[in-house]
């Protein structure tokens, strides 16, 4: 059956077109009840045949209700295509919860595609809304299904909809709200996962709050989206995404394209319920109030002082140039930094957060509603309002939850229980917290993924060997040199002499595309994972292990598929020329950077894999000197690394990461490789290929770097990326640290590197800072990240070997990619705060640390061993400086009266140890010997 779908479309010229497609309608579209009779045999069934009630939901339910669909309890449930639909529209990440709900055979979800079933197609009625239509549509479906399964099952309707429940009653057909229908299932636990209907929705019998009511308005409502438009159209609003100071919850940031800068939003009320992360729209506030207090340590009525965190590797990580933890600012610095408020929100960021409840004592009486504020372990996230059956079971635990809404009449939103993760403190709960707050993927493959793996083992075939686009390189001496343990080897390398005297080397990557195919469930599971991480002790893939340690990794003396750059290089490392080409090789050894370090340094070996090592770090140091005469930076980071019992996967020793010679070589070939794939990519592709950027830092970005430099007699210049590697190679004195120190807080000021598309930009935004290359993108490990695997299909494609998949050609969607990606891979980085709890096993000790940032009531300080920094007091908490004079030139804190001051960068002693301020909360505490 033949209908016609019209529709009408703007153009990205202006023009509205009216589209007419076909809509096929089939009758060979099944029901999914293993019960039914009347469907084909051998359709596909996931419902149960002892199911006495098969729920259908509608879009809104699965929008506001996810947390409950997903918990074990609740099965038998159909899925309406136009509800799916819908849900993708409005929010992907619920989309891709409810999807991956449908396609795992443990659950009972099923998808009817009824937009395409000729009894439950409908057709759009004049005067008829979308939602309206949508709404009919459901019925029409609930009402087919009880006819088609006839009485033995109940089909029941599950809405929130106070309108669609009653068309449906009028109707004839069962319908329930989510509230009455899990209090039918009577496990009074569920209840806690169910959201509070608001606006037109049903109300909720037990969502009343017995507490006084707290009549005052706390916050300002939020202006509807018709004025927000003209508002930001009229120059009267700024939008943006707010982020809130991860060191101090009560200020954050609103980059605004508009203003071209950022704008402050200081306090609670002027974030107005605003979430990190949120679109917002902002209102300046007049200039009169753009000035700035006094810079102290954050110490909040919510005891939310400044804690101990890892010490952030670029300025993402931190406010720009603000009181609360740049060295020494002052008003008079940053009197022109615009002040704003927020009025609107134009897209939430809400998601579900990890923490515990605040101690309370038990309500009198069992089972009844108790209201619990949960407290993040996020520090950006406000404290949030729950109301729990199960306060007992909740009181001593890592806890998720979700938030549901934010009215102006409360201090804080409301939310619901989720889930528990496990008891506080615990090492694996405490890691798990820290994934999810991060958003990391840590469920199992599906087996829909697990299908589209190879068959194992697998083994290298007569048509891999005969592909006309693959180049043997079996006879090639290949090797690989890695972390000590590392088991997903994405990269191996070859120096061979040739008989001009140059050198043949070869950089070889796993050739991932080979097996991860696109449009694939594999291939949608690594875009959504985006990369791998890497916690102490722990990895979680982005690909199925059978394809990161075996199939793909290149491992010593197996046969494994690589896509390789080979340059011809003449004995000063000048490239002659290079060839890209699909290959197979035999990796004679996989050796770690001490392993190939020892083997470059002792004299005594000469064998031929020891040449070709001290051959390949030649080259390295010409190439890396000349990218250094060019303007790179060598930055520094610090990067710790931990020894872990193989038993009881506890720490045993914890320091600094070590960087050799070996490192450095693996690194520049790497680079290199990059960039010869970025410039081969864009000649082919100059409107899609994915590249990427390190935008130059403005002035006000290196304005603390140069402020405590002065204060030390350190000039530096930033001119240049070049000029201000020069400078810091100068930086010396007599401490061995300070150099390694300085480098630390340059790398701070840094702006993020960011991935893009090349048609949405001009050549010249192209560079890449940090590297002083004029092109860069990220070509070499695609076991492990997302990206790469996009430019490996970019490079196919520019070599002949395959079809360009048709995401290149929509540069939004590629965008879409690249940004989800570098998501991502950003919190992966942020992932590393899981060593807080590892330190914790470390302490208490006394060890040494330096001064970063001075503050009226105390310092910042940096503690190399165990790179982390923190506060340390001078006065008591909640004491607003005291005695003690900050001097901004000299980047000392004094006290009149005395000889004891404080100077940044100065070694001071500390000791560490654990202390709860707060029950169920221990943190890190620093303290002045």
């Amino acid at each position: 059956m033949l209908q016609s779908k019209s529709f009408v479309k703007k153009t990205k010229q202006g023009r509205i077109t009216k589209i007419v497609r076909e809509h096929y309608l089939r009758d060979d579209v099944y029901c999914g009840a293993v019960s039914c009779s009347a469907c084909d045999a051998g359709a596909k069934r996931k419902l149960s045949a002892d199911a006495a009630t098969i729920l259908v939901v509608d879009t809104n339910v699965v929008l506001h209700q996810i947390d409950l669909l997903e918990n074990p309890a609740i099965e038998d449930v159909v899925c309406l295509s136009v509800v799916l639909d819908e849900v993708r529209n409005k929010n992907l990440a619920v989309f891709n919860r409810i999807k991956a709900l449908c396609t795992n055979d443990a659950r009972r979800f099923y998808v009817f595609a009824n937009e395409q079933h000729r009894d439950t197609y409908v057709k759009d009625m004049v005067g008829e809304s979308p939602n309206d239509r949508n709404d009919r549509a459901i019925r029409v479906a609930v009402r087919w299904y009880q006819s088609h399964l006839g009485e033995s099952v109940k089909v029941l309707l599950i809405t929130n909809d106070r309108d669609n429940k009653r068309k449906a009653i009028e109707e004839g057909l069962n319908a329930e709200t989510v509230e009455s229908y899990v209090r039918s299932l009577a496990q009074p636990g569920l209840l806690d996962l169910v959201v509070v209907p608001t606006n037109g929705d049903v109300n909720m019998e037990d969502a009343e709050d017995l507490r006084p009511s707290k009549k005052k308005v706390i916050y300002s409502e939020h202006k509807p989206m018709s004025e927000i438009t003209s508002g930001l159209r009229c120059g009267i609003y700024h939008q943006g995404k707010l982020r809130v100071n991860r060191y101090n919850p009560f200020e954050a940031y609103v980059g605004s394209e508009s203003i071209g800068d950022e704008i402050v939003i200081r306090g609670r009320s002027n974030m107005n319920r605003a979430f990190d992360g949120d679109i917002v729209a902002v209102e300046l506030l007049p200039q009169d109030q753009w000035h700035e207090s006094k810079s102290f340590i954050a110490d909040d009525d919510e005891d939310d002082e400044e804690d101990v965190h890892l010490v952030p590797s670029s300025a993402d990580d931190a406010p720009r140039n603000n009181s609360s933890t740049t060295v020494g600012s002052s008003a008079a610095s940053v009197s022109s930094r615009p002040i704003g408020r927020v009025v609107g929100i134009i897209k939430r960021n809400w998601n579900s957060y990890c923490g515990s409840l605040e101690p309370m004592p038990m309500p009198a009486g069992s089972g009844g509603v108790a209201h619990a504020l949960f407290v993040s372990k996020d520090r950006r996230i406000p404290k949030i309002r729950i109301h729990t059956r199960q306060l007992e079971n909740l009181l001593n635990k890592r806890i998720v939850v979700a938030v549901d809404s934010w009215d102006v009449l409360s201090r804080y939103p409301s939310g619901h229980y989720v889930r528990t993760i496990g008891d506080i403190g615990d090492k694996e709960t405490e890691t798990e917290v820290v994934l999810i707050e991060n958003d990391i993927n840590t469920r199992p493959f599906s087996t829909q993924v697990l299908a589209c793996l190879p068959p194992l083992p697998w083994t290298l075939s007569p048509d891999d060997l005969a592909n006309p686009n693959r180049q043997d390189l079996r006879h090639v001496r290949v090797f690989s040199v890695d972390p000590p343990g590392c088991r997903d080897i994405d990269d191996a390398l070859h120096c061979t002499l040739l008989p001009n005297g140059n050198f043949e080397v070869g950089v070889h990557i796993a050739d991932v595309t080979n097996f991860v195919h696109p449009g694939t469930p594999l291939d949608e599971e690594a875009a959504q994972r985006g990369t791998s991480v890497y916690l102490v002790g722990q990895r979680i893939d982005m690909l199925p292990k059978p394809l990161t340690e075996d199939v793909c990794s290149l491992r010593a003396d197996v046969e494994r598929l690589a896509f390789s750059v080979i340059w011809e290089m003449t004995p000063h490392a000048d490239i002659i020329s290079t060839r890209y080409t699909k290959s197979v090789i035999k990796s004679c050894a996989a050796m770690s950077y001490v392993e190939a370090q020892a083997r470059m340094d002792d004299s005594r070996l000469v064998d031929p894999l020891t040449v070709d090592l001290r051959n390949l770090n030649s080259l390295a140091k010409i190439m890396r000197q000349r990218r250094c005469d060019r303007g790179a930076l060598t930055l520094a980071s610090a990067e710790v690394k931990f020894e872990i019992d193989s038993e009881t996967h506890d720490p045993l020793d914890i320091g600094i990461y070590q960087i050799r010679e070996a490192n450095q070589m693996i690194e520049e070939f790497m680079l290199a490789a990059n960039v010869s794939v970025a410039e081969k990519i864009l000649k082919h592709f100059p409107l899609c290929s994915l590249l990427r950027r390190h935008p130059s830092p403005t002035k006000e970005m290196l304005e603390p770097l140069l402020r405590t430099a002065s204060s030390v007699g350190l000039n530096l210049d930033v001119s240049s990326s070049k000029a201000l590697a020069e400078s810091l190679d100068n930086a010396t004195s007599d401490d061995p640290y300070f150099n390694k120190l300085i480098r630390i807080l340059a790398t701070r000021c840094m702006t993020q590197a960011v991935y893009f598309c090349s048609g949405d930009l001009s050549f010249s935004e192209y560079y890449h800072y940090g590297l002083a290359a004029p092109l860069y993108t990220h070509f070499t490990s695609p076991i492990r990240r997302y990206a790469d695997v996009v430019v490996h299909r970019l490079l196919a494609a520019a070599l002949d070997i395959a079809k360009l998949p048709p995401v290149f050609q929509d540069g939004p969607q590629l965008t879409g990619i690249a940004d989800s990606t570098e998501m991502l891979r950003w919190q992966a980085e942020h992932q590393l705060n899981s060593t807080l709890t590892y330190i914790s096993g470390q302490v208490p000790t006394d060890t040494e640390a330096r001064i970063v940032k001075v503050k009226a009531n105390g310092f910042i300080v940096f503690v190399p061993k165990f790179g982390i920094e923190g506060p340390i007091y001078l006065t008591p908490k909640g004491d607003k400086g005291g005695d003690w004079v900050v001097d901004e030139v000299h980047q000392r804190v004094s006290k009149p009266g005395t000889n004891i001051s404080y100077s940044v960068l100065q070694t001071v002693m500390i000791h560490m140890e654990v202390v709860e301020p707060q029950p169920h909360r221990p943190k890190l505490q620093l303290t002045l010997i």
